[in-house]
């Protein structure tokens, strides 16, 4: 169970998952706006503060109340050699009672992508959802042609579950989604992407 002052921490191999500070700014700030091009496709559409200051400052006071009410699990995967932000994953919409189950949404900075860092950031994640949270149900939704995505989630466990119309505003516009979900003791056939 979430505890308002519990700071959460995450290793892996080579990350460290850990709720995002203040003094984060400059380095998420670069980052994002060095892989903006990457990113955009791919995401809703960036408030015009979005790499400011203050628009960072209200992030990471959200992740604050977010994990505190147990409403939702925002990290920063920061890399362990050299203490690099590489990207952030963030369990979010976690319903208690009968559903037991939460959403995933993930990004990684251009210089860091096809490095396995977010497969090891998501395989944690689940452990973690699975094992301290007690979910048994993780979603996660990508755009059809996003096939990296899509790669990354079947590689990782989840399922192929179907598609949504108009699911997410992305970079925009209404989008459709295909679904994904991994649960906690599954027993579904794999499904490969094409």
């Amino acid at each position: 169970m979430f505890l308002p002052r519990r700071k959460i921490r995450i290793e892996t191999e080579r990350l460290t998952l850990r709720q995002p500070h203040l003094n984060d700014f400059r380095d998420w700030s670069s980052l994002r706006d060095m892989s903006a091009e990457f990113l955009i496709p791919w995401e809703p559409l960036w408030a015009s503060d979005h790499l400011s200051r203050k628009g960072f400052t209200n992030r990471v006071y959200w992740a604050q109340r977010s994990i505190a009410n147990g409403s939702a699990l925002p990290l920063f995967l920061i890399r362990r050699e050299d203490k690099v932000l590489v990207g952030a994953i963030t369990l979010d919409n976690i319903r208690r009672g009968p559903a037991q189950a939460g959403t995933l949404g993930y990004w990684t900075g251009q210089p860091y992508v096809r490095q396995g860092y977010m497969r090891e950031a998501i395989d944690a994640m689940v452990h973690y959802a699975y094992n301290r949270l007690d979910l048994s149900r993780i979603e996660a939704a990508c755009l059809p042609e996003n096939e990296a995505s899509r790669r990354l989630l079947e590689g990782c466990g989840f399922k192929y579950e179907g598609v949504a119309q108009s699911y997410l505003q992305i970079n925009g516009r209404w989008r459709t989604h295909v679904l994904y979900a991994a649960l906690r003791n599954d027993r579904r056939g794999r499904t490969e992407v094409g």
